[in-house]
This record gives structure tokens, C-alpha cells and sequence, in this order.
């Protein structure tokens, strides 16, 4: 049996969940700063259109939004599927040292502009972090190493130097580690038949798998990189191995699917999809309290 991720110990689980602790949502320590400072579309899931910059209607004087405990009830799948993995915290407490946009307007747009760029920077983070656990990754440790270090030290510049960023040649460098990463790891799963470069990066992204049944089909090690899996079928699926970062599990049904061992998945992913008791989760990842318990 294959464990991209390893048989971790106890005391490797608990430095694990501490290193990713800054890259959960803390919605009490931001000043509600996805709620204005992105663009919303209700058909997309959201409340209303909004502009960016402009506050949610849900949104309270205190930062918290009014209907928050209401959101699948509502049919907001947008507000549960966002996730900024930390960067409003770290934006609000850290960044602008605890002042708000309301108490400085004057620093307002520039507040949402570094929010979208710390998201990002964050959201590599998350990734790194996986990428660094996982086994068949380790003859790329010391590069993954080094730019999840770079990364975690660019949270920390200043407003405009954040802003100064060059956000796409950052990400293009850690894109390329992570799909290196996806590679070593979706090897594994396939027996170590290796795939192009090229055919790898022509899988999954862009794929148009909704409503599809595809419980007869062999994922493990697939590559979903950025697939449209919406009401897809994927009851009782291995998804061992397979790349998941970026792809569309809205509605996706994965009761009885195994997922335990596939990679670059995240909460929001999961919470926007269909599951049960017997759908298997990487370790990292909690089963949604509206899940079918069958």
C-alpha cells in the first residue's frame, strides 16, 4: 500500500497541524475583508452582484455577516466554498497591526489590495506545506524547502512592497514545484509509469466532468488539476493519488469515495461536495457537519 503522505506519528500530526494553524480561517480576528474587497456574483453563489470594494449587505458593523450560520440553507455555495486560508487574519492583526478600514478609510483600497495578494501568497503556503509531507516528493525537499520559506517571508513585507510584488513570477516558481511534486506522486500510484510533462499538463485542467458518472473510471493518480467535477458521480471512486488542486466539487458526490490519500485538496472543496461516513478524507481535512451519516 501506497501513503504519499507517510504513517505519520503523533508528535509529526501535531507539528503538521500547528504549521498549518496560520493558514485556517480566523473570521474574529479579520475585519471582514472577503466581504468587500472581492467581486460577488449571485450566479455564481453569492448573496448579490457586488462590486469589489464595496461591503456584502450581509456584512455587520462588527465584521461578522448576518447570515453566516444560514449559508446552505440560503443556497450561498459561493460564501461556503471561498476560503482565504488565513490572509485575512494575517492581513488585519499582522500587515495593518490591528487597525481597520472603517478607522482609516484612507487605507482602505490599499488594505483590499494586499488582502488578494497575501490570499494568494497563503494559498501557495497551504500547498507547500502538503508538498512537504509527502513521501514520494522528498527528492525535492531541499527546493520545496527554500521556496516555502521565500513565500512565508513575503507575508511579512510592508504594504507597498507587497503591492510591488511580482505575484506572477512567484507563482509560476511554485507552480513548478508543486506540479513536480503531482508528478512524483502520481507515479507512484500508477506503478511508476511516468506521463509527459506535456500530457500531464494538458490533463485535468479545463476537463468537463459535470454530471458525469465516473465510477467506472480509474483516477487513482489522475490528474484533476482545475477539473469541472460538478454532480459528478463518484461513489466508492480510489482518488488515491490523484491532483485535486483547484478542481470544482461543487455537488460532486463522493459518499463511500476514497480520498485519503489524494493531494492538494482543501476544506472548501469538501464542503461544497456530497459525502457520507464512508467517504475517506486526508488527515488534515474535517468531515462537514452536513454530511449524510449513511
Amino acid at each position: 500500500m501506497i501513503y504519499p503522505h507517510g504513517n505519520k506519528s503523533d508528535k509529526e500530526l501535531s507539528f503538521l497541524h500547528r504549521a498549518l494553524e496560520d493558514l485556517r480561517v480566523d473570521c474574529e480576528k479579520c475585519f471582514g475583508l472577503c466581504c468587500i474587497a472581492l467581486y460577488f456574483s449571485a450566479f455564481e453563489g453569492f448573496p448579490v452582484d457586488k462590486e469589489a470594494g464595496k461591503p456584502c449587505i450581509n456584512l455587520k458593523s462588527d465584521f461578522t455577516c448576518s447570515v453566516h450560520r444560514n449559508l446552505r440553507e440560503r443556497g450561498l455555495k459561493g460564501c461556503t466554498a471561498y476560503d482565504c486560508f488565513g490572509a485575512g487574519q494575517k492581513v488585519a492583526q499582522v500587515t495593518y497591526g490591528g487597525h481597520d478600514w472603517r478607522q482609516f478609510p484612507e487605507s482602505a483600497n490599499q488594505m483590499f489590495e494586499v488582502f488578494l495578494i497575501m490570499r494568494q501568497l497563503h494559498e501557495m503556503l497551504w500547498y507547500l506545506t502538503e508538498a512537504r509531507t509527502l513521501k514520494p516528493a522528498s527528492p525535492i525537499q531541499d527546493e520545496l524547502s527554500s521556496i516555502f520559506n521565500e513565500t512565508e517571508g513575503l507575508t511579512h513585507l510592508s504594504p507597498d512592497s507587497l503591492i510591488e510584488l511580482d505575484m506572477a513570477a512567484h507563482r509560476n516558481n511554485v507552480n513548478a514545484l508543486l506540479q513536480r511534486t503531482s508528478e512524483l506522486v502520481q507515479n507512484k500510484f500508477r506503478g511508476g509509469q511516468k506521463t509527459s510533462s506535456r500530457r500531464q499538463n494538458s490533463r485535468g485542467r479545463g476537463l468537463d466532468f459535470i454530471g458525469k458518472d465516473l465510477r467506472k473510471t480509474n483516477l487513482r493518480g489522475a490528474n484533476l488539476r482545475g477539473a469541472c467535477l460538478i454532480a459528478a458521480d463518484l461513489r466508492g471512486v480510489d482518488l488515491s493519488g490523484a491532483d485535486l488542486i483547484g478542481a470544482d466539487l461543487r455537488d460532486t458526490d463522493l459518499r463511500g469515495a476514497n480520498l485519503r490519500d489524494s493531494i492538494f485538496l482543501t476544506q472548501a472543496q469538501i464542503n461544497t461536495a456530497k459525502g457520507d461516513s464512508n467517504t475517506k478524507l486526508p488527515i488534515l481535512l474535517t468531515r462537514p457537519t452536513h454530511w449524510s451519516n449513511d
